[in-house]
């Protein structure tokens, strides 16, 4: 993607061994103050030109909004986790950051990803440690919800 340096943030290593494969030079096991300053310090005091917030807590987006640069961009994928955002308007404002989000619409991507991955450009397999039939999709949820699976795959 031209990035020259991409920084996951996790705790979990299955999930952080995903994000270096797919990537991801360096890796921030903090949390709060202590993974702004490791962010920080990553990036020689700038912080990040874009960040992406996958979690949807409010202390996530308060983390994105600490890591990111001033003129930077958040783009926020994951799913809001109640009415608390994380968001302070005035300090976004004042930094001049640009925040976007939403729920991605997949089926635009298709045409252009789907050959890729179809003819091996594009392994997305490493996302997937568990693959269930159609008539296993609730067990698939709870197993994602209670972290005992990382992404699964329902086949036919």
């Amino acid at each position: 993607l031209g990035a020259e340096r991409v920084i996951a943030l996790g705790r979990h290593t299955a999930r952080t061994d995903i994000a270096r494969r797919f990537g991801a030079t360096d890796v921030v096991a903090e949390r709060g103050e202590a993974a702004l300053a490791a962010v920080r310090e990553l990036t020689r005091g700038e912080g990040a030109h874009s960040v992406i917030e996958a979690v949807g807590t409010e202390q996530s987006m308060r983390t994105a909004l600490g890591i990111v640069r001033d003129g930077g961009s958040i783009g926020y994928v994951g799913v809001p986790h109640g009415s608390a955002t994380g968001v302070d308007l005035g300090v976004m404002f004042g930094r001049n950051i640009a925040l976007r989000g939403g729920v991605a619409p997949v089926r635009t991507y298709i045409p252009e990803l789907l050959p890729d991955v179809l003819d091996g450009t594009i392994d997305p397999s490493p996302v997937f440690d568990r693959s269930i039939g159609l008539d296993e999709v609730p067990v698939g949820y709870k197993e994602m919800d209670e972290r005992t699976a990382l992404k699964v795959l329902i086949t036919p």
